[in-house]
């Protein structure tokens, strides 16, 4: 198999490679760097988080609910997986899906509503 610009290098240079596309918003080249790169570590959050983020940037929702279903259910307490989970599903018309995952992500950020 040959590799690519996308999949060549050590992990921790694809990460690098992936966030530097990330941050000049080249969101589906960050998502192919990133898809690999879960691939190999997929028991870590970071590279999963962030191509969730990606495929959310680049309107990739499906992709994105995917892989933020897997980090919410792999750690409930996840604030940010379940905050972009809920814009996700927000962003595909799901508005009463959406809100039981913004309200968990509202408490466990401790933004209580005040009375």
């Amino acid at each position: 198999m040959e590799t690519t610009y996308y999949d060549h290098g050590s992990p921790a240079d694809r990460w690098e490679r992936a966030q530097l596309f990330f941050d000049a918003k080249d969101y589906a080249s960050a998502a192919r760097v990133l898809a690999g790169l879960v691939e190999e570590v997929p028991e870590q959050t970071g590279p999963r988080l962030l191509l969730a983020r990606a495929y959310y940037h680049s309107a990739q929702l499906r992709r994105a609910e995917a892989e933020l279903r897997i980090i919410v259910e792999r750690d409930p307490v996840e604030h940010y997986a379940r905050l972009m989970l809920g814009r996700t599903l927000q962003r595909q018309s799901r508005h009463e899906e959406a809100e039981r995952h913004l309200r968990i992500a509202s408490a466990l950020a401790g933004d209580f509503p005040q009375e």
